[in-house]
């Protein structure tokens, strides 16, 4: 299965990734993760991602596709990988289809995570974040982990997540209408708790041919 993830923040996509994957039984694969093992190793491609982190910049798609180019050379994608984080632009999606089409190892799906955006700012709002493990959990007054002091982040204050959320339907609504226009897009409910979720999701994926 050669699957990529979208979804809104706080649609719940990152669990869903880990779920599918060991599902799947494919390597998760996201951005940052990509981009820490780059900058960590030292790569070329790690050493100019860091030449724009340190002017304050956003990493080049230049930069960015050749890092997902090598990563599926590897081993592990022999028989399939979970995108999470990238494609997040047209011109990305179409380098990854290029890629792809080179190795003769198309898309099997793009699965869309679908939550009202009202539901995502009640969700993300009510989240409190561990100020020791840095756990995220909600409607807590304690960490249900450690038992530590919990606070509101600022990017979980609903002002922020309404901007945040105007920024992912402008970057990820043309994906959208590009993978859908390639027959690829799968979109389910992001309502509801995790298990039912993933039941969905993986109940739409057996019906793609592998």
């Amino acid at each position: 299965m050669r699957l990529i993830l979208l979804g809104a923040p706080g649609a719940g996509k990152g669990t869903q990734a880990v779920h599918l994957a060991k599902y799947f039984k494919i390597p998760h694969i996201s951005t940052g993760d990509i981009f820490r093992a780059n900058l960590k190793a030292g790569t070329p491609l790690g050493v100019q991602a860091q030449s724009f982190m340190d002017r304050g910049e956003l990493v080049a798609d230049s930069v960015t596709n050749e890092m997902v180019k090598d990563r599926l050379t590897h081993d592990d994608v022999a028989h399939g990988f979970l995108l999470d984080g990238f494609p997040r632009n047209v011109a990305q999606a179409e380098v990854l289809r290029a890629i792809l089409a080179e190795k003769k190892t198309p898309l099997h799906a793009v699965l869309e995570f679908s939550l009202a955006n009202e539901e995502i700012v009640a969700r993300l709002s009510s989240r409190r974040t561990c100020k020791d493990c840095f756990q995220p959990s909600v409607g807590v007054d304690k960490c249900p982990s450690c038992g530590g002091d919990v606070y509101q982040r600022e990017d979980d204050k609903a002002e922020v997540i309404a901007r945040r959320l105007e920024v992912y339907q402008e970057q990820t609504a043309p994906i959208i209408s590009f993978y859908r226009n390639e027959g690829l897009l799968i979109s389910v409910s992001a309502a509801g708790n995790v298990e039912d979720i993933t039941a969905s999701a993986i109940s739409a994926l057996s019906r793609v041919a592998q």
